[in-house]
Formats: structure tokens, C-alpha cells, sequence
């Protein structure tokens, strides 16, 4: 990364309530203080995949287990920023073949709160902190509709 580059991202990522969300969970993953020193642009790195780079990964092949955590950690931090607007706990569910397939659910109460079908997680990745940032905060606040649409089932 160049500097401006880092720069950008910092300004994306502490502009962003959802990337900040997301770095807090990363940064509650790390009990031993192994990452104290890594900016937040460096814990989320991870995340962006390139048009070039998401090319050179196969088509089909099994996700790894980091892969799969980061994914866990991305939906965590949805469920987290929901449950902290809408007040109503929020329990992740996911369940995945080992090829890469399945599907992830946030529950609040009686009501699914999210739910998305998940495939070739071997390539799970966006193209930039922004384009990361945008689709957390989609899905946040698509989780926070559905929770006022149906706030029965879910305080249930």
C-alpha cells in the first residue's frame, strides 16, 4: 500500500460505524496483544481481493479456515452493530459445506433477521474498504428494517 493509500483507508475506515464495528471484533479476537501494533487498515486488509487477485484464485476450491473465520468476524460485526441499534440481541448462524457453500443467518427472537446464501467463500473479498464499508452498512440496515417490520417476532 502507498501512503496515500493508507491514508485513504484510514479516513474510509474511521468514517464507516460498521468498519469500526468490524475492527473491535478483530481486535476482541486477539488475546495475547499479537496485533496491538497493526493499524485498523492492516487487520481489514484481509479482506479486500482485487478484480486481479480474485481472478487468480480457482473457480472451485475448498475455503480455508481463515477464510471462513473472516467471514464469521464480517457477520459478527453486522449482528453486533444491529443488536446495538435495535436493542435486540442477535444470534449468527452459519452453516457451510466444505466446498465453499451454505447458508448464514442473524436471528433476533423469533425472527431471521438477515439471511444470506453464501457461495465459493474461497473467494470472499471486496474490491476496496469502501466497497467493504458499503455492504456492512447495506446489510445492517437491512437487518434494522426487518427488526421494525416485525418488532413482535422479534422481542419475542
Amino acid at each position: 500500500m502507498t501512503e496515500a493509500a493508507t491514508f485513504d483507508d484510514a479516513a474510509i475506515i474511521a468514517g464507516s460505524p460498521f468498519l469500526d464495528q468490524l475492527v473491535k471484533v478483530w481486535r476482541a479476537q486477539d488475546s495475547h496483544g499479537a496485533w496491538e501494533n497493526k493499524t485498523d487498515a492492516q487487520l481489514l486488509a484481509e479482506y479486500i481481493v482485487t478484480r486481479e487477485q480474485r481472478k487468480s484464485i480457482p473457480i472451485i476450491a475448498d475455503p480455508d479456515p481463515e477464510t471462513i473465520w473472516r467471514l464469521e468476524l464480517f457477520y459478527n460485526a453486522i449482528g453486533l452493530s444491529i443488536e446495538r441499534e435495535s436493542r435486540v440481541m442477535i444470534t449468527p448462524m452459519l452453516k457451510m459445506s466444505h466446498e465453499g457453500f451454505g447458508r448464514i443467518v442473524l436471528i433476533g427472537g423469533r425472527l431471521i433477521v438477515v439471511n444470506k446464501q453464501l457461495r465459493d467463500i474461497h473467494r470472499f473479498g471486496f474490491e476496496s474498504f469502501a466497497r467493504l464499508a458499503e455492504e456492512g452498512e447495506k446489510t445492517v440496515r437491512a437487518g434494522l428494517e426487518m427488526i421494525e417490520k416485525f418488532r413482535d417476532a422479534a422481542n419475542y
